[in-house]
């Protein structure tokens, strides 16, 4: 008798919780309420080497490919990544946060290969971008302006 009565007790608890979950419109009818989904928290992008090169995160860094230098106030070098991503998504991707990092597009060429040239005021960057079939190859050059072009060392 015991058991049959616990079972009636969850069987209401189960049927009244059920119900709390209907709200009731203008007519009176029972409408569900819209379930709330939360998306997963996509992984944000990052900065590697130069704090001001904002990287995707489906890239991942070629270290034999890599060289960077880094010395008081001053990085530059070469950071080679690699990853399964779509060509025009990064194209895209490093126009919009370069210009976030204060960067200014000079030019760009694309074709099968990529390469966006972007400048600061002390700073050049170049981004070189080919898709290959079942990955894409992304070369990010940073290296000191030459304020005074009469003053370098070639000659």
């Amino acid at each position: 008798m015991v058991f049959w009565g616990s079972l009636a007790l969850v069987g209401l608890f189960v049927m009244s919780t059920g119900c709390a979950s209907l709200k009731r419109d203008a007519s009176g009818l029972e409408e569900p309420e819209p379930e709330v989904t939360r998306q997963a928290d996509e992984p944000e992008p990052l900065y590697y080497d130069f704090e001001d090169v904002l990287v995707p995160i489906e890239l991942n860094v070629d270290k034999d490919k890599s060289f960077v230098y880094h010395a008081p106030g001053f990085t530059a070098g070469i950071l080679a990544l690699s990853g399964r991503t779509e060509i025009n998504s990064l194209i895209r991707f490093f126009e919009n946060n370069m210009a976030k990092d204060n960067w200014r597009l000079v030019s760009s060429f694309k074709s099968p290969r990529t390469i966006m040239f972007f400048n600061k005021p002390n700073r050049s960057c170049i981004i070189n971008i080919t898709e290959k079939s079942f990955k894409t190859d992304v070369e990010i050059w940073v290296a000191p302006s030459v304020e005074d072009p009469e003053s370098t060392l070639l000659k």
